[in-house]
């Protein structure tokens, strides 16, 4: 390691060991040291994740922020990047692909006040005269470029004015879309309707089921990792970023859900064997039609050959799986709810793409370590 990089690990290290006991201190900085050289792990995913605790497998297979940066540099690299972080142009290349997401009624773009299009608008009047036209009463709004939940309005009823409407909130609320309209750019969209048994689990919330992918260069694509996000009643988003939710493992072979979880955020944790509020059961249940929608998904990835390692969020209905919305860059929580990292499926996947000789990476790569040699350990 670079005597700066050096410098780094052993502050982080000791800023690290002050959040335990003084009787543990000097082991978590020797701990985290070797942790930070073997695989650029942060202080903050050691803390998180309980490193301490974890097992010497989970500590081994933990997929970090650093390492997966190196990873995904080349596997998503920067050039495919709006096409998964700019919801408005995910959702206009998922529909071209034949990949089943909801149906977009508009797009909100200040700056197309001059376009002419029957789903742009750049104004309160171009958003009327589209919605009302094709007859919207429901409707899911949401801003371009966000995520982990933030800045979604599930709209439950439209009543259209003259020159305004009154939006009708989930939670009964009122407010004038003229107040929604802003400088950011935002989609509407329809509202997805789940089936039955994952509306069982939580009724406010689209209870969305997180798919880890890899696509390969041969073409075949296979699912690694999926586990659930369960909103709590009365929310109407399922994010489990900043807690507040309920999170279980699904077994990517069975759809059996193992391992459900209260996740009130990082080190407020309780398990539990069904919901805290709708009571329903949730370890031991087997997700209906699994093997079909596991099918589909793979095929959603095979089609979105930008992405090649993505994580979807998929809504279950009885149509089948939709896409809610595909990430390029995705955090590393969901290894704390399946009780598994999944390193060692990325790095194959990365080993795969690297071998073909073709360089997929666009401009300086992402990984933030000043250190050629720790970099060279990702190979």
């Amino acid at each position: 390691m670079s005597i700066r990089s050096n410098i780094s690990a052993v502050y982080h290290a000791m800023q690290l060991a002050g959040k335990y006991p003084a009787s543990m201190r000097m082991k978590i900085i020797r701990d985290y040291i070797s942790l930070y050289r073997a695989k650029g792990l942060t202080p903050e995913e050691y803390h998180e994740f309980g490193f301490d605790k974890r097992s010497e497998s989970f500590r081994r297979d933990f997929l970090g922020l650093n390492e997966q940066r190196f990873y995904l540099d080349l596997l998503n690299p920067l050039k495919y990047f709006s096409l998964a972080r700019n919801k408005f142009m995910a959702h206009k290349m998922l529909e071209n692909t034949g990949i089943q997401t909801s149906e977009l009624y508009c797009y909100y773009q200040p700056e197309a006040c001059y376009a002419n299009n029957l789903e742009y608008a750049g104004d309160l009047a171009g958003v009327l005269r589209i919605l009302k036209a094709r007859g919207v009463q429901s409707c899911v709004i949401k801003t371009t470029e966000s995520s982990h939940g933030d800045n979604v309005w599930v709209i439950q009823n439209i009543d259209y004015q003259d020159s305004d409407a009154i939006l009708t909130h989930f939670d009964g609320q009122n407010i004038d879309l003229s107040s929604v309209l802003g400088t950011e750019a935002l989609i509407f969209e329809s509202v997805v309707r789940q089936t039955e048994q994952f509306s069982s689990f939580n009724a406010s919330s689209v209870n969305t089921v997180r798919f880890m992918t890899a696509l390969y260069p041969d073409g075949s694509a296979k699912v690694i990792a999926t586990f659930i996000k369960i909103g709590r009643a009365g929310r109407c988003v399922d994010n489990a970023g900043s807690g507040g939710n309920v999170d279980v493992c699904v077994d990517v072979e069975t759809g059996e859900i193992q391992h459900a979880i209260q996740f009130d955020g990082w080190h407020k944790v309780k398990d539990i064997d069904r919901h805290p509020d709708s009571g329903a059961q949730l370890n031991g249940v087997i997700i209906e039609n699994w093997d079909s929608v596991k099918a589909e998904v793979i095929r959603f990835q095979q089609a979105f050959p930008y992405c090649k390692a993505a994580g979807w969020d998929i809504a279950i209905t009885d149509d089948g799986p939709v896409v809610i919305e595909v990430n390029d860059f995705w955090d590393r929580t969901g290894q704390f709810f399946i009780r598994r990292g999944w390193r060692n499926e990325i790095r194959e996947c990365y080993l795969a793409w690297k071998a073909t000789g073709k360089d997929y990476s666009v401009g300086p790569q992402r990984l933030p370590l000043d250190d050629k040699k720790m970099a060279a350990k990702f190979q």
